[in-house]
């Protein structure tokens, strides 16, 4: 039995394997509409805001340059009025003896109110409010359509946006701490990564304004006054803003590519290129997968043999472990593989059973198993199948009538023969990357890669991974950890020095049901590639519920830098409890409080959006007991992540998923032992309040 079978696919490809197809999944994203956007990435003019959004949920991706500069923009639209930020910046010769910067910064933004006929749309915002400070600023701004073609625009800016015309705050007349503007990142880099609440909406303001005209639905002209006199980058000789006023074009091609042409400062060329996809509209609306065999007459249906039946699953994805059919009730356990959602993989399961056990079977109980644990138990009666197969509301009303339970223990004289033992031992190649250096934002390593694993039975898993470098660019890298903390995170750029083939993981993991609603994992071996030692985890998760709490502590001991079998001296005890929820319409929140890898208490804050067809965007921050001048730069752990599914991409279901990691900086503060199929991944989508959410995919 190979791995996609006995264990599923719900693993996500490792982030070492990424990039190459993450890129291929932006690529490949369906265009969606969207306002001008800025050389900040966000909805705007040219250097100023304007008070649009995005449409909600959508992804814009902005490359734009002039001068010195160049920013790269990931924006994302969180709710239909909260816009979310992260930007890469290059500045030449802006550091201190002429040195480049390379800034990582976060924005975020809200539309107080929508565009009426009477109305304008009005926004507030923050940008760079977690960075060095270089673009720290904030604004409110009004934007008003005068005629389906003109819009206008108008605000007042604080801090970098407060540097042309600029007058007291009127803020300052409620109290006198809106009078000034602390130095924001005053020393420079060093303090890059806090958060200066206590410079928000503070010091003068000054006003900008801009016009933008559509004159076809592809060709927009943008005019601004800004606000912006590139103080900072004056103060370091990088030139003098010569005129506040700019100019532009843009124009978007019909695959959903903006690129434009500006005129800005009265002395610098620039341009542009963005991209805004929606990643709730796959490139292959509707899927390119085959459809689901119809229901047969009960006259016709003939009872198949326990080999047919193990055939007709294998066929839609699924790996039949344990069969039992007593009096009129057909009893299964299945392992998915194929479809995402559990309940797609449920509805051609019921199929099967309908076309292939006898015609007296009238209750069909399906269990899915994840990693040898039974997870949940849906109870199907075959006449409701046969009654609503094509009825108009035939997903609702066939949830209406299933029931969904915790799946009851296993009897072992149910279980097919020959699924246990299982092994797979497979050869592949890797991408590893490397972003954000500052001495170079994007470094790589690539190579072959041999993963395997044996099951001797269900639950126990033996499994590894094995690596050997080709070509990498990141044991280029001369930057030596300066952490005043145990090195735990920021020396991971030595464990690529090694040309030698390199063992990434060799584990055993024990998955159980101790009772109830609740799972248990064991893990024991070299866990990672920084970290062996033992793993242990506890998941309550009631079937019905939203919400799951859990506990896990680890002993970890840091291993070699070759990658060996070998062990450094360092150890530590770790353990978070946990808390996730489903907060509904795609949201999911996750807490872990508890002790890190560098021995520091604290916790970490996550929150992700789910799309239906599996997408993810999600973001997270860490705060620990570790003082900001002693966590170093970034001040604190923080980060966005973003998923596709790999059957988004090609339309042919899939459980695999491709995805990126884009965390500004790693330091030792805030970090957690990165333990392999921890429990609420491996069996959310598996329970009931998943299940019924997805139900729509039934009968596809």
């Amino acid at each position: 039995m190979d791995a996609k079978g006995l264990l599923g696919d719900r693993m996500s490809v490792p982030a070492t394997g990424r990039t190459g197809i993450f890129v291929a999944a932006l690529a490949m994203a369906t265009p969606a509409e969207a306002e001008t956007l800025s050389f900040y990435g966000t909805p705007g003019l040219i250097d100023m805001p304007n008070a649009y959004v995005l449409n909600d949920g959508e992804i814009a991706l902005t490359t734009a340059g002039f001068g010195d500069s160049l920013r790269n923009t990931f924006a994302f639209q969180i709710t239909p009025r909260l816009q979310g930020v992260f930007r890469y910046s290059y500045i030449r010769g802006f550091n201190f003896g002429g040195r480049d910067l390379f800034d990582r910064s976060f924005d975020l933004s809200y539309q107080i109110a929508r565009e009426t006929a009477t109305r304008p749309a009005l926004a507030v915002g923050l940008r760079d409010f977690g960075g060095t400070g270089i673009y720290s600023s904030e604004y409110l701004v009004a934007t008003k359509a005068v005629t389906p073609e003109i819009r206008v625009t108008g605000g007042l800016g604080w801090g970098r946006l407060a540097g042309r015309n600029s007058f007291s705050s009127p803020l300052a007349e409620i109290s006198d701490r809106f009078a000034t503007r602390p130095d924001v990142g005053a020393g420079g880099i060093q303090t890059t990564g806090q958060i200066d609440f206590g410079a928000w909406f503070r010091g003068d303001i000054a006003p900008f304004a801009g016009v933008s005209w559509a004159a076809t639905d592809k060709l927009t002209f943008v005019a601004e006054y800004s606000s912006d006199i590139y103080a900072k980058e004056e103060s370091r000789g990088l030139g003098r803003v010569a005129s506040p006023l700019n100019f532009g074009v843009q124009y978007k091609f019909d695959n959903g590519v903006t690129v434009g042409g500006y005129s800005l400062y009265g002395r610098d060329v620039g341009v542009s290129l963005s991209y805004v996809l929606n990643p709730a509209k796959a490139p292959f609306p509707g899927g390119r997968g085959q459809a689901p065999r119809a229901l047969s007459p009960r006259s016709e249906v003939v009872a198949a043999s326990t080999g047919s039946l193990q055939r007709g699953l294998s066929a839609q994805g699924m790996t039949l472990e344990n069969l039992e059919i007593r009096g009129d009730t057909a009893r299964i356990h299945v392992v998915s593989s194929r479809f995402p959602a559990t309940a797609q993989a449920l509805g051609r399961a019921a199929r099967v059973l309908a076309n292939r056990v006898d015609p007296s079977v009238e209750i069909f109980e399906i269990t899915f198993v994840s990693f040898g644990m039974p997870v949940s138990t849906v109870t199907l009666r075959r006449a409701d199948l046969e009654e609503l197969e094509f009825d108009v509301d035939s997903s609702w009303r066939t949830l209406a009538r299933a029931q969904i339970e915790d799946a009851a223990p296993v009897d072992p004289g149910t279980r097919i023969s020959g699924v246990y033992p299982g092994s797979d031992l497979s050869w592949g190649t890797f991408f590893t990357p490397s972003l954000f250096d500052p001495d170079n934002p994007f470094r790589f390593e690539t190579g072959l890669k041999l993963t395997g694993f044996y099951a001797p039975r269900p639950g126990l898993i033996l499994s590894g991974e094995a690596r050997l470098p080709l070509y990498s660019t990141i044991d280029e890298s001369t930057r030596v950890s300066n952490s005043i903390l145990p090195k735990v995170r920021s020396d991971a750029v030595r464990y690529f020095e090694s040309e030698r083939a390199r063992l990434t993981h060799l584990t055993a993991e024990m998955f159980t049901r101790p009772k109830k609603d609740v799972f248990g994992r064991v893990t024991v071996g070299y866990l990672e590639q920084m970290y062996g030692g033992i793993s242990a985890e506890v998941l309550w998760y009631p079937v019905d519920s939203r919400l799951a709490v859990g506990a896990e502590v680890n002993y970890a001991r840091q291993r070699d830098f070759d990658g060996g079998f070998g062990f450094q001296d360092y150890d530590v005890w770790t353990g978070h409890a946990s808390a996730y929820y489903d907060f509904g319409n795609g949201f999911y929140g996750q807490l872990d409080a508890g002790r890190y890898l560098a021995g520091d208490w604290g916790a970490t804050v996550t929150l992700d959006r789910e799309f239906n067809n599996g997408v993810k965007v999600g973001a997270f921050f860490t705060l620990t007991d570790v003082p900001f001048e002693d966590f170093g730069e970034g001040s604190f752990d923080k980060g966005i992540r973003i998923s596709f599914p790999v059957g988004w991409l090609t339309g042919q279901p899939s459980q695999r998923s491709v995805g990126q990691v884009i965390r500004p900086v790693l330091r030792d503060g805030g970090a957690r032992l990165a333990v392999r199929n921890r429990l609420y991944d491996t069996t959310r989508g598996l329970r009931g309040a998943e299940l019924a959410d997805s139900w729509g995919l039934f009968w596809r």
